[in-house]
């Protein structure tokens, strides 16, 4: 009889904090997403048993399946019938210069103008608490706006910052960059996390950005952190690519 394969969790040094504010669950799926895109866990892998990992780790049932689904929505796990849940790719990331929408606009000659949508103070989802390094449910600053340049959409910015912070004032968002801002109340960014992807937009995404539902748009999230190491702001982004595009500089290793 062919050996089974052994579980490749097994072999990661897994371990939750439950005196954490981050959700069990979450502390679980960026824990597995590392080893995805570090390549401990490999394309074609299969996870064991929920319960098993469960029980190795003292968590309910539940919040492994939910740990293992925040994944499956991220396409980097399946889950094949009669197969189990297999590791499918790790995402690629790649740093970019740390610099904001409008002054990319601005140093491109556009004429950048913002529309603000939202500036308000909401409860932390477990997304943005653990982003920004906060208890779940407590309050941050939600922005959201829409760039556009030359009167045409360009983008939607959708951005979580600490509360106090800084005045977010809705008209001076209308009228500058929001690192402007931060730069201008004494915060010196140092530098981000970032990802970048792709997906196909929502019809209320499509009606916003002046695109077709189903259209293809590019996604970014972003943590930027001072020079104390401190998060100062989560932004989860999405921009029309035939009106915008990101740009590397690759260089060779030696």
């Amino acid at each position: 009889m062919p050996k089974p394969e052994v579980d490749p969790t097994v072999q990661l040094e897994l371990s939750v904090d439950r005196s954490s504010p981050v959700p069990l669950y979450f502390q679980l799926s960026q824990q597995l997403e590392a080893a995805i895109e570090h390549g401990t866990l490999t394309p074609g892998s299969l996870l064991g048993n929920e319960i098993e990992l469960a029980a190795r780790l003292g968590l309910s049932r539940p919040t492994v399946r939910q740990a293992i689904q925040s994944l499956v929505d991220k396409g980097l796990l399946v889950r094949r019938r009669g197969v189990g849940t297999q590791v499918v790719h790790s995402q690629v990331k790649r740093p970019l210069e740390l610099s904001s929408l409008y002054d990319d606009l601005e140093a491109a000659g556009q004429r950048p103008a913002t529309k603000v949508l939202v500036n308000t103070v909401v409860p932390a989802s477990a997304e943005v608490a653990a982003a920004l390094g906060v208890a779940e449910d407590s309050d941050v600053h939600r922005v959201e706006r829409l760039r556009l340049a030359h009167g045409e959409p360009m983008a939607h910015l959708c951005n979580f910052l600490p509360p106090g912070l800084i005045d977010l004032d809705t008209d001076q968002l209308e009228t500058t960059g929001l690192y402007r801002l931060m730069r201008a109340a004494g915060i010196t960014l140092h530098s981000a996390r970032q990802s970048i992807g792709a997906r196909a937009a929502t019809q209320e995404e499509a009606e916003r950005l002046a695109e077709e539902a189903g259209a293809p748009l590019l996604t970014m999230q972003r943590v930027t952190f001072d020079d104390t190491g401190r998060a100062v702001e989560y932004g989860t982004h999405t921009y029309r690519p035939t009106r915008y595009s990101f740009e590397f500089q690759l260089l060779v290793r030696t």
